[in-house]
């Protein structure tokens, strides 16, 4: 099967299984593509490698944001902002867009088919409590052309009826139907009821990874390899493949080759594990080309080399970190010093939270060294002991991925938090660490603390501008340390697709009967607002499975 474009089909006379419309992946893209193409009058089969039992996409995992702009907005407006967003082409004091030739079919597209989102998350479950997609204020990014008139409208978020999440310390996987919210309530909408409830005639294989595209020699993608139990499945696919099956986050090869700097010790994810590049990797081999696969839905986050699977591939497991901008807490860099308004991280209402992996990145070239990486926040027995320093009801803590207690004590015992009983002796402790290269001044930490400290007391953050009510002394013994990366849910960059989501070659040309939606093909390839990967999920794969199910069978 290595060689693509010379295989011949007239070999293939037994094929396992048969559908009009194959779907590699099953979640919220997948979900979304499996769905209307069912409901466009076509047969579907979705290959998901994970068992069922414990199938954790990054929708579920998620916190179930998505972006529901105000019917009142503009819509050409709403185009302008969608541009500046997937491409900025349209800014004037961008240099070039991030996908010129198509940026205007897509944020058109996507322009019109936002506004069905809700509309069609509610019909899968009539039961979702709608007073949870009610824009509120307005979308992150100011500076875009079109802002105002577009109403485009701030993340919101899918929950039931009888959600209460700001009062619930239990995963919400583990929670009844009525009571789930966030990317369970979303994937429990999508998968557990628009599918497997509503369009039981959709054929779910679960613990199926594929393994290959099946191509004709005029190009034409019309089946899957698949493994299932050991057995290789032959599936043909009658009309076309759709890929969903997410990003990078866990390919130790795709990492070194894409991200910046040391990309496969120095980030961090906190999305599924079973993320590992597979659909990039097959549509590489059929032609495809790629698009900005650099880019990430990332902030800063605390990381753990926990479980065989992430220490055999040298890969860390991150958690939804919660410390970094809370009071009784301040970020460093290897040197010892301050860099960034902390609160910036994830802060809501303002724009830069999930691209402040650039800030992380940074490269300092006089002595040729990241010094960010990794960053370290530092935190007092107040904030230790205030509540758990990551999100404990959902990412990978949530779903079970990583061990942690409330009282963020376990993570101590197992060395992953350092503590102290002064700063100093925390500064000798940090210094000690392998990743950190003896970089460390200590007497710079202990200055930059009380300089901390200091500003706190005054009610100003002087240097970098942070909000007061996210401030509070870092001065209470015993002292913390947790190390930091670049790191978030997902990556964004991948497969190359046109408005249509048909897979595009490197001459842009779309490779027959393949399509693909989600964070393997983002459209998000500028900026990123949080809740963007779920909306396209809807968006895009119902996009995908529409017009795989349009084509005639070959």
């Amino acid at each position: 099967m290595s060689n693509q474009a010379s295989l011949n089909t007239k070999a293939f006379k037994h094929w396992d299984y048969d559908a009009d419309v194959v779907v590699i992946g099953l979640g919220g893209a997948g979900a979304s593509a499996a769905i209307e193409a069912h409901d466009c009058g076509a047969s579907v089969l979705v290959l998901e490698k994970q068992a069922e039992s414990a199938h954790f996409p990054n929708t579920r995992m998620s916190g179930g944001g998505l972006h529901n702009p105000h019917p009142d907005g503009n819509r050409a407006a709403r185009a302008a902002f969608l541009k500046a967003m997937m491409s900025g082409e349209n800014i004037p004091w961008k240099l070039e867009g991030e996908m010129t030739d198509r940026s205007w079919e897509m944020s058109e597209m996507f322009a019109d088919h936002i506004m069905d989102v809700v509309p069609f998350l509610m019909a899968q479950s009539p039961e979702l409590d709608p007073h949870g997609f009610l824009s509120h204020g307005d979308a992150s990014f100011s500076m875009f052309p079109e802002f105002a008139a577009a109403k485009y409208g701030r993340t919101v978020h899918c929950r039931y009826i009888n959600c209460k999440s700001a009062h619930n310390t239990i995963p919400p996987y583990q929670l009844p139907k009525l009571q789930k919210y966030g990317g369970e309530a979303f994937f429990w909408a999508l998968v557990e009821e628009g599918i497997k409830l509503r369009r039981p005639k959709i054929a779910l294989l679960y613990e199926s990874p594929a393994i290959e595209l099946i191509q004709r020699n005029d190009q034409a993608v019309i089946g899957v390899l698949a493994v299932q139990g050991g057995r290789t499945l032959r599936i043909r696919a009658n009309r076309a493949v759709i890929l969903t099956c997410g990003g990078f986050e866990f390919s130790l090869p795709m990492r070194k080759a894409f991200l910046e700097g040391p990309g496969a010790s120095g980030w961090s994810f906190y999305g599924s594990p079973y993320n590992t590049g597979d659909g990039i990797e097959m549509a590489l081999r059929v032609g495809a080309g790629l698009v900005k696969v650099s880019k990430a839905a990332a902030r800063i986050e605390a990381a753990f080399p926990y479980g065989t699977h992430y220490l055999s591939e040298g890969l860390k497991l991150g958690a939804s970190t919660t410390v970094t901008s809370k009071p009784n807490s301040l970020i460093i860099d290897n040197h010892g010093k301050r860099f960034c308004n902390e609160q910036l991280i994830t802060d809501s209402n303002r724009p830069y939270r999930y691209q402040f992996y650039k800030e992380a990145v940074q490269f300092d070239m006089m002595k040729m060294l990241y010094p960010r990486i990794p960053s370290w926040v530092i935190f007092d027995e107040t904030r230790r002991s205030a509540g758990p320093v990551v999100r404990m009801t959902g990412s990978t803590v949530g779903y079970g991925f990583l061990p942690w207690t409330a009282d963020n004590m376990d993570a101590v015992r197992r060395g992953w938090i350092l503590k102290a009983d002064t700063i100093e002796e925390l500064a000798v402790q940090i210094r000690a660490d392998p990743e950190n290269r003896n970089l460390l001044n200590t007497a710079a930490v202990m200055e930059t603390v009380d300089k901390f400290n200091n500003a706190c007391s005054a009610g100003r953050d002087s240097e970098f501008g942070r909000s007061p009510v996210t401030m509070g002394p870092v001065k209470t013994p015993p002292f913390y340390a947790m190390k930091l990366y670049p790191g978030g849910p997902n990556t964004k960059g991948g497969i190359d697709a046109d408005a249509q989501r048909r897979v595009l070659n490197w001459a842009g040309i779309p490779i027959p009967r393949l399509f693909t939606a989600g964070e393997i093909s983002s459209v998000f390839k500028f900026a990123y607002q949080a809740g963007g990967n779920l909306t396209e999920c809807i968006v895009c794969g119902r996009v995908a499975g529409r017009n795989a199910a349009k084509l005639k069978p070959w």
